[in-house]
């Protein structure tokens, strides 16, 4: 039996999706200098088709604003205009407000007990990020090969291991399709 699930996305939606586009507007993605709009509307899809609500949805499109688009002040923004259920989810999904980043591991760690603490939301936004973001990456590799690991700080051992982790965690914590997604598209790369 097909799940339906019916998410009326409203002005608030679209308000959101102008704000993404602007915050993002000049920015691309690492290996393929795609506009990186296309990765938070891919993040948004991928909620809303594992049955996310709006303020998912809307945390979807916002989900890198944080980190890349001007840290807390962003953030103050995005509770300003969206409210504090969205703005969690975004927290949740943040690895950093404030420059200069944490080292790599560090980070990284304290973004898996974040997760692992997160709510469901969270986790579900930051699923479907992942899974965006190994797509782009399985398909970056099949492109250009080896070259692309040298845009990573970390190197293929470190996202690997990331990736691995990923996995592992939203096994214990989601039950969504998109985790055993997650792991072919990196089952792929390796």
């Amino acid at each position: 039996m097909v799940k339906t699930v019916t998410v009326k996305l409203t002005e608030r939606f679209e308000k959101a999706l102008v704000y993404a586009n602007h915050l993002h507007a000049e920015q691309i993605r690492k290996v393929s200098g795609v506009p990186y709009v296309s990765h938070l509307l891919s993040v948004t899809a991928l909620v809303l088709e594992d049955g996310g609500n709006e303020d998912e949805a809307i945390a979807a499109l916002l989900h890198d604003a944080v980190e890349d688009q001007g840290g807390v002040a962003t953030r103050a923004e995005i509770l300003k205009l969206f409210g504090e259920r969205v703005v969690t989810i975004v927290d949740g999904c943040t690895e950093f407000d404030s420059l200069p980043k944490p080292p790599w591991k560090e980070r990284k760690l304290r973004y898996l007990e974040q997760l692992r603490q997160g709510s469901a939301s969270v986790r579900r936004v930051a699923l479907a990020d992942k899974l965006h973001n190994g797509r782009s990456l399985l398909s970056d590799y099949q492109q250009q090969g080896e070259a692309i690991w040298s845009v990573f700080g970390a190197g293929r051992e470190g996202i690997l291991w990331f990736y691995h982790s990923l996995i592992s965690l939203f096994r214990q914590t989601n039950s969504s399709p998109m985790v055993e997604e997650l792991a072919r598209v990196i089952g792929a790369l390796e």
